[in-house]
């Protein structure tokens, strides 16, 4: 038995229905007005007529599929199908009490065989239709099969135990809406819906943000939808996906066409994808060519279906009785059945004459171009014919009930074609597979269309993808080469709030914004970002450090004391004038040895000095210039044992004038202990226990080239390292030991009479001596990379440059300006201490 909503919208009448008489309280209801199809047996079945705009009646395609089932030797040999088609008339109530009648009521003109409840029914079209059907057969069980219910509160088995489909749930539709709109990178979306919320659900699980969110409401007032419009000018967005039924984008487009909106890509629900309404007024073409939306997977060709439906004739006794095809005949030719098999009224019309035909006359029911929905009534009347098929082949003790019990063929209930409905499964004979998942979905296959003017100036829906809900993670397929977007361009339109951040930036949300809103914020140093759109940049290694442009790590720029650069340069001036200097003032006093200031000042340890403090000047020389594992050994022994050896000359001069004036006193023989031989161990030894420092230090852990790096520098300072940091103390401490000896020894002989006293000028020269290298330990902890070996060179050539101007600059000084003073009474005579320091 079929119920059914017929729209006539192209029949040139708004809407068709049976109409619901007026009730009196107490009066007794009229049955339904609906035809009975004598010589059937076996089956009723349940259909609805809409979307005649798709071409092809179901009800005609149903009629079909049930005389090509019939004729079918292999498929339910024996057994006809039969039928009784209702009109639903688009309201709950007619669909509620066509039910009721189909579960058990007894209705004037039914043949006793066709008494009792319908073990199967096909439909409603209508959602809200099946949702009230479907509780109401749930209750008894009956199985529903729809070929156009696709709201996704159908998959609910709790709620709708019975029923199941031959067209996805919308659930797969938004699946497949959303993937479309991840593949072609748009972010910035408006959505545009009936009552579907479980759309907004979908789309926000992936990156994408609404531009906006309207729902068209159902009373399409003008003042609404033109808000709707302007909301959608108004949001940036691109691309609007408009999901809703026909009725309702109808109402929309003719707000958008009055308002003069173009350049928006129009994104179709399969509800209006192929809508003819929509499709064949040229009106709506210049806004609506190039969209793209899913529809139902359409079969090529039905052999055999058009001519079916070009050979029925309401006044043929052979046609299969429909109670829609007179009303469609008289639309079409414009005549009057005089009320015959449905027909009208008497009126003004002239009388059918049965000789009119239809293949004579070119409208959308014999066009079988498009079968979408209409092949979802074929597949859904061979899947009730399958499961019976099953039914009969059901051999005893391997049955799908309890103790594997087969059904009573002579007696089936319609909970039993229930079980071996939702098991049923074959493929047809286009290899389509049919069958229903645990929802009672079919599997979700969906053709991709677009909106193309054809060379007739008509819209081609031209398949340029699919979706197939059971191909994994690649369910989607598109031939974007085939797409002709909005206004005929064949570039992908862009639709995002802001641009892809490109490399070297990193996304930053603006405030109060949706999570597609953002700023594009350049890395900050030592940071990279080297793909588009990335939300964080990410920090360099420690040896590496960003580009210019922040969209690659690269080897920092190694940094080192070097002699290229100006403080490089400028030590190594200062330090090559030390060594000038020390070399003049050893010429002079070569040039002036045999002079008494000369010889006064024990000309051997004045040489050997002058040799140890060039060796300190040239030194410094090795802290300059790229680390190297020689060069990091050599400056610190060098620096270590050369001011030993210097420091161990100083020692020994103080040594030697100290008891030079303690020898004068009566009886005092201490001066035989610091002959020249002795003079000479002195520094040996002084000089040997810093040696044998250093070799420990350079066995144990020498110091070695190391690379310091951090994460807020771009460079890679190279330095060496002490190793040991013991063995490092321990040669400053033996230096300071011994500048401190010479300090104390000078100071005690600092007020000796003479007219030249070296011993205050050796304690001028260790004063400067320690307090450079007492300034020097916190300055080179606290100094970072190269400058603490700049500190290092520095104290060097302060405390070399402050002996060398202590201890011979008077003395070059006399010899070379004061001659008259350069001489031995000059020297002998005494004069009177100076208190004062």
């Amino acid at each position: 038995m079929i119920s059914s909503s017929t729209d006539v919208q192209l029949l040139l009448k708004p809407t068709f229905c049976l109409s619901a008489p007026v009730l009196l309280l107490g009066s007794k209801p009229e049955p339904l007005q609906c035809s009975l199809i004598a010589g059937a047996s076996a089956l009723p079945v349940l259909q609805r007529t809409g979307d005649v705009k798709l071409g092809a009646f179901p009800t005609g395609t149903m009629l079909f599929a049930i005389d090509e089932i019939n004729r079918n030797d292999h498929l339910l040999p024996n057994i006809t199908l039969g039928y009784k088609i209702y009109d639903s008339c688009s309201a709950s109530f007619h669909a509620l009490r066509a039910s009721m009648e189909l579960m058990g009521g007894v209705e004037e003109g039914w043949e006793r065989s066709c008494r009792g409840m319908v073990p199967v029914v096909i439909g409603d079209g209508s959602s809200t239709l099946s949702v009230a059907v479907a509780r109401f057969l749930g209750v008894f069980h009956v199985p529903q099969v729809s070929y156009f219910s696709s709201s996704s509160s159908l998959s609910n088995k709790a709620e709708f135990p019975s029923f199941l489909r031959t067209i996805p749930s919308d659930m797969f539709q938004v699946n497949a809406l959303v993937q479309l709109i991840q593949h072609f990178g748009w972010t910035w979306v408006g959505v545009v819906v009936g009552d579907d919320t479980y759309l907004l659900e979908g789309v926000q699980k992936v990156s994408v943000c609404m531009a906006l969110h309207e729902i068209i409401p159902r009373n399409h007032t003008a003042g609404a939808m033109a808000s709707i419009v302007a909301r959608i000018r108004s949001s940036g967005s691109r691309v609007v996906l408009v999901f809703a039924l026909e009725h309702d984008t109808v109402a929309l487009f003719d707000e958008v066409l009055q308002q003069g909106l173009i350049g928006v890509q129009w994104l179709t629900s399969e509800a209006w994808t192929t809508a003819f309404v929509l499709s064949t007024p040229s009106r709506f073409l210049p806004i609506l060519q190039g969209s793209l939306g899913f529809a139902i997977r359409r079969l090529v060709h039905l052999p055999g279906l058009q001519e079916f439906l070009l050979h029925l004739n309401p006044l043929n006794p052979d046609t299969p009785k429909d109670p829609f095809l007179p009303i469609f005949w008289e639309e079409v030719f414009g005549c009057s059945l005089q009320g015959a098999q449905g027909g009208s009224v008497p009126g003004f019309k002239p009388l059918c004459t049965g000789s009119e035909k239809l293949e004579n006359v070119r409208n959308i029911f014999s066009d079988v171009s498009q079968l979408r929905v209409t092949y979802n009534v074929y597949k859904a009347v061979y899947a009730v014919a399958h499961a019976l098929q099953a039914i009969k082949n059901c051999e005893k003790g391997r049955g799908t009930f309890p103790l594997q019990n087969c059904p009573d063929t002579d007696s089936l209930q319609p909970w039993q074609l229930l079980q071996y409905l939702k098991h049923v499964e074959f493929f047809n004979l286009y290899g389509d597979e049919i069958k229903f998942d645990k929802n009672g979905d079919p599997a979700a296959v969906y053709d991709l269309l677009n909106w193309q003017l054809g060379a007739n100036g008509q819209v081609e829906f031209v398949t340029v993808g699919t979706y197939d809900e059971s191909l994994g993670t690649k369910k989607l397929h598109i031939q974007e080469e085939d797409i002709i977007w909005n206004r005929n361009q064949t570039t992908i339109p862009v639709s995002v709030c802001s641009n892809s951040c490109p490399p070297g930036t990193r996304k930053a949300h603006r405030p109060h914004f949706p999570v597609c809103c953002f700023d594009c914020v350049v890395c900050t140093a030592g940071e990279i970002s080297n793909q588009t759109g990335r939300m964080k940049c990410v920090r360099c290694l420690p040896e590496f450090w960003s580009n210019e442009g922040r969209t690659a790590c690269n080897h920092k720029e190694v940094d080192f004391l070097s002699y290229g650069d100006i403080m490089g340069i400028t030590l190594l001036t200062v330090a090559l004038l030390g060594s000038l200097c020390t070399a003049t003032v050893i010429l002079i006093f070569a040039c002036h040895c045999a002079t008494p200031i000369v010889r006064a000042n024990n000309s051997e340890l004045s040489f050997l000095l002058l040799f140890s403090l060039a060796l300190c000047f040239l030194c410094s020389l090795t802290f300059i210039g790229r680390p190297s594992e020689w060069s990091c050994m050599l400056r610190h022994t060098a620096f270590g044992i050369t001011f030993v050896l210097c420091i161990s000359c100083v020692l020994g001069k103080t040594l030697v004038v100290l008891m030079a004036f303690r020898a004068t006193l009566p009886g005092t023989n201490s001066i035989k202990w610091f002959r020249p031989p002795q003079q000479r161990a002195i520094i040996t030894l002084c000089t040997l226990a810093q040696v044998v420092i250093c070799s420990v230090w350079l066995a144990v852990a020498p110091p070695t080239p190391r690379r310091l790096t951090t994460h807020e520098s771009d460079l890679a300072i190279l330095v060496c390292d002490e190793g040991s940091a013991l063995c490092f103390s321990l040669v400053l401490g033996y230096i300071g030991l011994l500048a401190s000896l010479c300090l104390l020894l000078a100071f005690l002989a600092r007020k000796l009479p003479d007219n030249f006293n070296e011993a205050r000028l050796i304690t001028c020269s260790m004063l400067i001596f320690c307090a450079v290298w007492v300034a020097f330990v916190p300055a080179y902890i606290s100094s970072p990379g190269k400058y603490s070996t700049a500190t290092e060179v520095f104290a060097i050539l302060a405390s070399s440059y402050g002996l060398l101007a202590c201890l011979f600059l008077p003395k070059c000084y006399i010899i070379l300006l004061r001659p008259e003073k350069n001489t031995r009474t000059h020297l002998m005579a005494k004069s009177v201490p100076d208190n004062r320091f």
